[in-house]
């Protein structure tokens, strides 16, 4: 937010898509800077962003002397659960919903192997040319969230950017979400990122070669009919890590140099790029 000049105490509202700790863990940071600011989350019984349940919810004994029973016998109407951010403004959201004008919250439910299924929220955003689906981890799957947007006004997906969550899919099944969202779904553009895996950002580069888009930390996507990156200060957008950094860089872990400065001091001339990316 620093390096790109972003002033987060200009912002009208924040989406939070789900309760996983690397989607969360900078809320810290802007509850400082901007500590009222409103906050969209999913809603889930006994959450980290909080909860309620009505006070009916548990079984009742009257036989029992009141110092025995909850609430003395007499519970509230609802009964409120405190966040691991008890100062945050959550709004939490149950269904999906029109935030402001052409800003859509999609929520929906998608299992995770080592947890329960998890609540996740996805941004579609109306835009002249079609939806901008901006996903956060894909949980739901990338396919039904696709389909979820495509329902809101039956506009074409534009660009959908964000994590995909197939990192742990197969090759062939990789090919064939890549294939169904270029063919089927009509997706204009892709620029995938975080869980999406990186054989996965090889096929969807080759199913849609020209229409995708690598998007790094921090990179800045100009919408339009055409989707374009755009690089800071004038400078030739590059990457990261190109091949030589990544066969350098997992040649080097492979021999147990798993610290990441010394990783950053061997790659050399790179670890200015890679420290400021």
């Amino acid at each position: 937010m620093k390096a790109k000049g972003i002033d987060l105490t200009k912002l009208d509202f924040a989406v939070v898509s789900h309760r996983h700790g690397d989607h969360t863990s900078g809320l810290n940071y802007l509850m400082t800077v901007n500590p009222g600011v409103k906050i969209y989350v999913p809603k889930e019984n006994f959450g980290v962003f909080g909860a309620a349940l009505p006070g009916t919810f548990y079984k009742r004994d009257e036989s029992l002397p009141a110092e025995m029973r909850y609430f003395d016998g007499k519970p509230p109407k609802t009964l409120r659960f405190g966040s691991a951010w008890p100062q945050g403004n959550f709004t939490w959201v149950t269904e999906t919903t029109e935030v402001a004008p052409g800003f859509h919250l999609i929520l929906l439910k998608g299992p995770w192997g080592v947890d329960l299924d998890v609540m996740e929220i996805s941004l579609a955003i109306d835009t002249p040319d079609g939806i901008v689906l901006v996903v956060g981890c894909s949980h739901p799957t990338i396919e039904t969230i696709v389909e979820a947007a495509r329902a809101i006004n039956d506009k074409p997906i534009h660009l959908v950017f964000g994590g995909t969550h197939l990192l742990p899919a197969k090759p062939d099944e990789i090919k064939r979400i890549a294939t169904s969202l270029r063919d089927n779904w009509k997706v204009a553009w892709i620029a995938p990122v975080h869980c999406t895996g990186e054989p996965a950002f090889a096929l969807l580069r080759e199913s849609f070669g020209d229409r995708y888009l690598y998007a790094g930390l921090g990179t800045t996507l100009v919408l339009g009919p055409t989707v374009k990156t755009v690089a800071e200060a004038g400078q030739p957008q590059v990457q990261a890590m190109d091949e030589q950094d990544l066969h350098g860089y997992r040649e080097l872990l492979a021999q147990g140099h798993d610290s990441p400065d010394r990783l950053l001091a061997h790659i050399g001339h790179d670890a200015h790029r890679l420290t400021t990316q």
